[in-house]
Order: structure tokens, then C-alpha cells, then sequence
């Protein structure tokens, strides 16, 4: 089930250094404590086995961005210069001359990682009669008609995801709970 954004919240992406993304939010904060936007980076949970060894990890589920939300855009319009002014920062999206906020599908994709907490888990499957992945829990609930590629083996899923004009892809992390019974 879909929830509508808050009334009246707008969330507006900006550019930054792809892999600082945690370090621009702490900077930001220390700079500007007057400015208390909720900023949002949301990140993935991925287990890495490097050399037969597993290490769990975060990654960003939109590298090189950050989300901020906020009820009125004149305020964030009177604080752009403090966004802009911090270290690590590139643009405001769509530019910086014409800030926009996310809309459409653009604000369903955000929203989908945002309700999920700072960190998404790991999500449960399992495969049908016709080896179609089935999502009944977790992040990727929802994305199945994004998925473009399947590892059973490391347990991931490729998916292709759209914000703005760009596209990329990431993996999210699954494990099987059981094939399907046939009936």
C-alpha cells in the first residue's frame, strides 16, 4: 500500500560528491544549525564476499544525491546559499536556477526508500513455477517490474531505477524463504 506524501511536504534533490553523501549531511548540520530540514540519504544493506569471506555493508540506494524535505519552498528557497556554500555540494535539481520539486514517479521511488528507514533490509522471496521472482516483504516490494537481472547464488537483485533524466542501477539484497508449492 502507497501512502501520499504529507500534506503540503515537498522533497527536493541535490547533487553531491557521490560517496560523501553521509559527510555533506554531518557538515551541513555542524554549519547550519539554524536550518533544520530533514535530510534524507538512503542506503541499502548488501552482504560483499570478497575472498570467500561475507562482510556486511551500506551502500547509497541513489549515489550522489540528497533529499530534503519541507513544507514551504520559500524557506528552503531563503537557505539555498547555505546548501550551496557547503562543501561537497554540486546543484539543486532540476538546476540551481530552477529548483523543483520531485513529483510523480520521481517522488514514489524517493518515498519507497525513505518510509523504509535510513538503511533498507534485505528482502524476502520466493520463485514461482516459472522462476519469476515473487517479493513478499522489504525493499523490493513494489520494484519487481524494475528488476533486470536475478543472482540466486549471491542473493541480489539488479534493478534499474529512474530519478530525473538519470538511470541507474544497483542491487538489493533477497533471500529465499521457499519455492512456490504447485497446485
Amino acid at each position: 500500500m502507497k501512502l501520499p506524501p504529507a500534506q503540503n511536504t515537498n522533497y527536493y534533490a541535490i547533487q553531491v560528491k557521490t560517496r560523501a553523501e553521509d559527510k555533506f549531511i554531518r557538515l551541513f548540520s555542524a554549519l547550519h544549525p539554524e536550518v533544520t530540514f530533514p535530510l534524507h540519504f538512503p542506503q541499502r544493506h548488501i552482504d560483499i564476499r570478497r575472498k570467500g569471506v561475507i562482510r556486511s555493508s551500506t551502500a547509497a540506494v541513489f549515489p550522489g544525491y540528497v533529499f530534503i524535505e519541507t513544507v514551504e519552498e520559500d524557506t528552503l528557497l531563503a537557505h539555498q546559499w547555505a546548501f550551496r556554500r557547503t562543501d561537497g555540494f554540486y546543484r539543486f535539481l532540476k538546476s540551481n536556477q530552477n529548483i523543483c520539486p520531485l513529483a510523480g514517479r520521481d517522488l514514489e521511488l524517493v518515498l519507497h526508500f525513505i518510509r523504509r528507514g535510513p538503511v533498507a533490509g534485505i528482502s524476502r522471496v520466493y520463485f514461482n513455477e516459472n522462476a519469476r521472482i515473487v517479493v513478499t516483504e522489504g525493499p523490493l516490494m513494489g520494484l519487481e517490474g524494475n528488476i533486470i537481472k536475478v543472482d540466486k547464488r549471491k542473493g541480489r537483485a539488479k534493478i534499474k531505477l529512474d530519478l530525473y533524466e538519470d538511470t541507474f542501477t544497483i542491487d538489493l539484497a533477497f533471500e529465499v524463504i521457499g519455492a512456490l508449492e504447485r497446485r
